[in-house]
Order: structure tokens, then sequence, then C-alpha cells
């Protein structure tokens, strides 16, 4: 393999991260040659060709030792790489992407994945929240690209640091029919009759899981599946036997993202419930509410401005305050009844998709590396 032309860095496994497999699939279709500098694997089986990956060793630290042994270990991978771009894939790689693109004369793109200085983590911490706007601020201007999830916080990141608007890449999958099939069903041991409510993705605060546990008693006819991992899953775990509701909640492991479609597909409901904690989930528009809409599913979500505005207006579900146990349960159960309605709100999801599309994305996205 030649030697790479770009530097793609991530704090997180590359091969988990369906955005930025997009996005390293776009750029060897351009023919461009990659390395990529995650917290991953040193072996990713879903990768395009053209590609080579480097594991960064997970620092032992926590807090401010973390992100400071995170940049001194990715600035010196990238320094190893005299490249013409160096992409920095979130916050927390961008000030040693920038580091190694001034020392090697290279081009510098950031993807403002979330809005970093007002993310759950910082809400009621100020100067946490000042630490990361001055980090933010200080290399974002110095981007030659810079890339973000949705409108919204791309006026946000334009206003606060007088940039040129951000190009914005929704959080859509690509393309692809969904086929209906019974393997999520089957897998969760779910009852023929049982409406499937699918919650995908992390198990983690501020995401409506626990909050999830506690309406479900006063759901009938449902099966609740949480389909993903993360640092809250085995709590939830011991809280559902100890609330003897196993026979009404399952959990499943995740699976690749070139595998989730087929068992989205097999579910009723899909469930975003993003709590109403920090900025950034305010302006949220997450992977989990297209992935939803890609397989054709009504979406139960929350009542913040971007998500629920978007579920309001194409008319692809109904919202709800989450922390409102009697009114989830009830809202719930009402998509639970109304078949007719289900049908309907999924039938319009094809009209999100028009206007919301990776493809799209992906032509904007190119023409920026071009």
């Amino acid at each position: 393999m030649r030697s790479p032309e770009i530097v793609f860095a991530l704090t997180g496994d590359v091969g988990r991260n369906s955005r930025a497999l997009k996005q390293l699939r776009e750029l060897t279709s351009l023919g461009a040659t990659v390395a990529v500098l995650h917290l991953g694997s040193g072996r990713v089986s879903n990768l395009p060709s053209g590609i080579r990956v480097t594991a960064i060793q997970r620092p032992d630290a926590s807090g401010p030792g973390f992100f400071a042994s995170i940049h001194r270990r990715f600035a010196a991978a990238a320094k190893a790489f005299r490249c013409k771009v160096y992409h920095a894939s979130d916050l927390y790689t961008l000030p040693a992407m920038r580091r190694a693109a001034g020392e090697n004369n290279g081009a510098l793109a950031y993807d403002a994945r979330e809005l970093y200085p007002h993310v759950a983590s910082t809400a009621g911490r100020p100067w946490v929240r000042i630490f990361w706007r001055a980090v933010e601020r200080r290399h974002i201007r110095r981007a030659n690209a810079v890339f973000t999830v949705g409108e919204a916080i791309a006026d946000t990141l334009q206003r606060s640091y007088g940039i040129a608007p951000p190009i914005v890449l929704h959080n859509v999958p690509a393309y692809a029919e969904p086929v209906p099939s019974d393997a999520l069903r089957t897998m969760a041991e779910a009852e023929e009759d049982a409406v499937i409510l699918l919650h995908q993705g992390n198990i983690q605060k501020h995401r409506g899981c626990s909050l999830l546990l506690d309406a479900m008693p006063g759901v009938y006819r449902a099966t609740l599946v949480f389909l993903g991992g993360g640092p809250l899953k085995g709590e939830l775990q011991r809280q559902v036997a100890r609330r003897n509701l196993t026979d009404r909640i399952r959990f499943l492991d995740p699976v690749p993202p070139e595998g989730l479609l087929p068992l989205t597909s097999g579910a009723d409901i899909g469930i975003t419930l993003l709590e109403d904690t920090c900025r950034n989930h305010r302006l949220a528009l997450p992977n989990k509410l297209f992935e939803y809409l890609m397989a054709g599913l009504p979406v139960l979500a929350s009542s913040l401005p971007e998500i629920g505005g978007l579920v309001n207006r194409f008319e692809v579900g109904m919202t709800v305050d989450p922390t409102d146990t009697a009114a989830l349960a009830e809202t719930i159960q009402q998509m639970v009844d109304n078949t007719e309605a289900r049908a309907r709100w999924a039938g319009n999801a094809r009209n999100v998709l028009s206007e919301f599309s990776w493809e799209a994305g992906a032509a904007r996205f190119r023409s920026a590396y071009q």
C-alpha cells in the first residue's frame, strides 16, 4: 500500500462508528489512501481497501489526565505520517490533528459530531464547559473544512466562533431497502403477538433508558428490546430482574453497523428518548432516529426542539416528555394499540429520507475533500 494521504483520527472504535465508516468509504471512492488512528483494535474487518489502521492504547487515566494522554498519543502517532489532510473525527483529537497538520504542512478537517462544550457530561460543570469551548475556539478556526451533524449545531458553531458555515452531514444511513425479518423477534424470544419496542444504541445516562423501565409496568401487549451495550446495561438488567420485568424487557448485544438494518426492521416502534439535560441534546438529530426511519418504523421521541420537531413535522410518530412516567407509559400504550396510526407514521418515513439523505451529504463531503 502506498503512503497514506489522509490521517483520520477518532476516540472510539472505527469498526463500530457508522458515521466514520461512511466517511472512510467516500474517501476511498476518491482514490485516497487513509491511515486510521482509533482506540479500537488494530484489525478491523469492515473497512474498505486502501486503509491502514493503528490502534492507540486507551489511557488508564480519567478526567483531564485521560484527555491529556489522548492528545499526546494521537499527536505522536499522527506525526509519523506526512499527509495532505489530518481529519479529527471529534473534538478530543482536534488539537493533536492540528499540531500534526501544522508540522507537516497539511490541511485540517474537523467533524463536530456533537456540540462538545454542551454535552451531558458538562452539565452543571461550568469550568469544564468553558475549557472545552476554549479548546474548540482555538482550533476550529484553523480548520480548512468543518463538518457537523445538523443545521442547528452548524448555526451555533458559526455564530459562536465566527467561522464559515460548517458542512452538514446528517447521521442518516446510506440508503438500503429494508427487508422484513423475524430475526429480532426470534433473538428477543418475544411473543408472536407482542408489539416490539426497540431502543438501539448505547445504554447510558440521559438517554431515557431508566425512564423506560419506570414506564413499562404500565404498558401491555409489548416487549421492550435494548439492542446495544453501554455503562448502564448491567445495572438495568439487575433492575429488570428486581422488578420482575424479565417477561417484558430483553437485552441483546450490539451488532456492527452493516448488520443493523435487518434487525431494526423487525421492530414495530423505534424509541429515542434523549433527556433535556444539555444544549447538545436539544439540538441533536441522533443516528438511531434515522436508522428507525430507514427501517420504516414509527418513532417515539423526546419532545426536544430538533428531534421532536422532525417527528411532528413529518408525522412519523409521537413525542413525549420522558421524565413524566405516566405520560410516557400512556403514549407508548397509544402507539401499541393504534395499528392504523403506526402504519400511517411508517408510511411517512420516506418523506423524511427524501429530505435528509446520506447520499446528499456524501456529495458535500466529497466536494470538500476534492
